[in-house]
């Protein structure tokens, strides 16, 4: 499995005859200044954690150009069904769809999930994580944005997650030091990656506070630049 960071909570994962983006914020991604075409190329599913323009970023344009399905809780596929999106795989939290080459199943997380019209707050679901299962390789957890929760002792007991993507940013998300506390308290993870920081100034701008609270652990803190491919 193949996995590229372009910053903030943006990857792409390529494994079999699946491309998969997980949350595309592109364009107006402070972080990201690679090619989004050569980043979009050949994409075949859009995994959404949640409606905040930050993660949901470039998805409608995406799914335009690749023919890509999106993949995301209920509310957010009808909205943005309403503003032309054509393949989509709308599920909710705690259920699980089959896209072929993987399975997704879509998890609590803690957070928020909206859009803003004339200044209002407009729900667009709850927050979920994700949890995708590729035949004969790791469980991946992309746990979203989110802070710690009880919930994550079930998700670490039933699905079995070995890999993660943690956001470690603080102020919207878990700092550091807490997201290294729930992957020390819940998981037993071979390798956990980093992201949700360095975007904007408000939020923490690197992952030092979680790599340096994960030490001692026996699992694998990988910190890719911006734009880099690990092999997982």
């Amino acid at each position: 499995m193949k996995l590229t960071w372009f910053g903030h909570s943006a990857f792409r994962l390529e494994f079999g005859q699946s491309i998969v983006l997980i949350d595309p914020f592109l364009t107006g991604n402070p972080s990201f200044t690679g090619n989004r075409a050569e980043a979009i190329a050949g994409a075949t599913h859009v995994l959404l954690t949640h409606g905040h323009s930050d993660h949901v970023g470039d998805t409608l344009t995406i799914a335009a150009e690749t023919g890509a399905k999106v993949v995301t809780n209920f509310d957010l596929c009808m909205v943005l069904a309403s503003k032309g999106l054509k393949t989509f795989d709308p599920m909710n939290c705690g259920g699980t769809t089959d896209q072929g080459d993987f399975t997704v199943s879509l998890t609590n997380a803690l957070h928020s999930s909206c859009d803003f019209h004339d200044g209002i707050s407009h729900a667009l679901g709850n927050p979920n994580g994700l949890v995708i299962k590729v035949k004969g390789r790791p469980n991946l957890y992309a746990m979203g944005d989110t802070d710690m929760m009880p919930d994550m002792a079930l998700i670490a007991e039933y699905h079995k997650p070995s890999l993660a993507l943690v956001p470690v940013g603080d102020r919207f998300t878990m700092g550091g030091d807490a997201a290294a506390f729930a992957c020390r308290k819940f998981f037993d993870f071979d390798t956990v990656v980093p992201c949700h920081y360095g975007t904007f100034p408000i939020i923490d701008q690197t992952a030092d506070k979680f790599v340096g609270a994960m030490g001692g652990s026996r699992t694998k803190v990988a910190v890719p630049k911006v734009g880099e491919s690990l092999t997982l």
